[in-house]
């Protein structure tokens, strides 16, 4: 990237690097400007690859383009999201396909000065399901990425404790199949030193009073939670996990601070929609902030735009990735 084009993006809401005094030794200038920006009170501020998942899904851009772009917008952290690589998802040599991954992240991060925090995981089975088979095959689908993101460098990945969709959702089997599952998974990732965070994810898992029941069971110093702001929709029409309409709703307010007593230095700043004046309209934002900081939280909240998920209106990823980011820095 040219120099003017690279100082341009970093010039956020307005004002000029000359602002900072800018000298022939632009780079550490600018890593300056990014912790200025984006570090407050041990509180950073990370971008989640679903926030560019429409550009992914659509062509637009490689999943491979997200460290650059992160680092043009002044991020100097990333979450990545493993469903959007299909190069490793739909290999038929899932071993290779992941060395692959490994080496051209670590290279990128390198070229753009960025840190591979988390990989978020989907696609790898339901570890909620009662099958025993079925659910053995998730946890053990699991341990590459554990190794993936030792490898790379992270500090975590992010599982779901799903039941499989159009299942009826029995309390008690869930607390069961969750425990057994995080608690395998969490077993292997202490051998290599990674954190195993739930995020609340739909159904059982957006009930934070139980999650954290389940946290609690586990007990394990490496396995937590990663509170998302959004997501809190406990049960969808034909228990379906996504799409379908909403009937009942966990206490979004409540169920980040119940979640914050086990975060393990991750938040996840979900947004849909955005006023004229930068404010998210279906989430208050700076009531979430208050939440966090009342935690001491110190860590990542990642950037996390939803794209009109759930009928909201759509900005273009960018747009609505430098919105969240925005605000998230005015109110940290």
């Amino acid at each position: 990237m040219k120099r003017k084009k690279f100082i341009a993006n970093l010039a956020f809401g307005g004002i000029g690097l000359s602002a900072f005094g800018l000298s022939s030794n632009y780079k550490s200038q600018i890593d300056e400007i990014k912790n200025t920006f984006l570090t407050t009170n041990d509180i950073k501020i990370s971008l989640a690859q679903w926030s560019l998942h429409n550009m992914i899904n659509n062509g637009e851009i490689s999943p491979y383009d997200f460290p650059k772009l992160a680092s043009e917008w002044g991020f100097s952290g990333i979450e990545h999201v493993n469903a959007l690589y299909n190069d490793v998802m739909d290999s038929k040599n899932k071993n290779l396909a992941l060395k692959t991954f490994t080496k051209k992240n670590n290279q990128l991060a390198k070229n753009y000065n960025i840190k591979n925090l988390m990989i978020m995981i989907d696609g790898e089975g339901d570890l909620c399901e009662n099958n025993k088979n079925k659910r053995h095959n998730a946890i053990e689908n699991h341990y590459p990425w554990v190794e993936t993101a030792a490898a790379m460098g992270c500090h975590s990945i992010r599982i779901n404790l799903f039941v499989p969709s159009g299942q009826a959702y029995d309390v008690n089997d869930w607390k069961k199949t969750s425990i057994e599952s995080l608690s395998k998974i969490g077993e292997y990732g202490e051998s290599y030193g990674i954190n195993i965070l739930v995020e609340n994810h739909g159904g059982l898992s957006s009930n934070a009073k139980l999650l954290v029941e389940v946290i609690n069971s586990v007990n394990k110093n490496n396995c937590g939670t990663l509170p998302d702001f959004g997501n809190f929709c406990l049960k969808r029409e034909k228990n379906e996990r996504w799409d379908n309409k909403c009937l009942e709703e966990y206490d979004k307010y409540k169920g980040i601070d119940e979640l914050m007593d086990r975060s393990l230095g991750s938040v996840s700043a979900k947004s849909y929609d955005f006023d004229n004046q930068g404010n998210e309209t279906s989430l208050d934002y700076e009531r979430m902030v208050k939440i966090i900081k009342k935690h001491n939280f110190s860590g990542y909240i990642g950037v996390e735009y939803g794209g009109g998920e759930y009928g909201g209106v759509s900005m273009s990823d960018p747009k609505g990735t430098i919105a969240t980011r925005d605000l998230l820095k005015k109110l940290i």
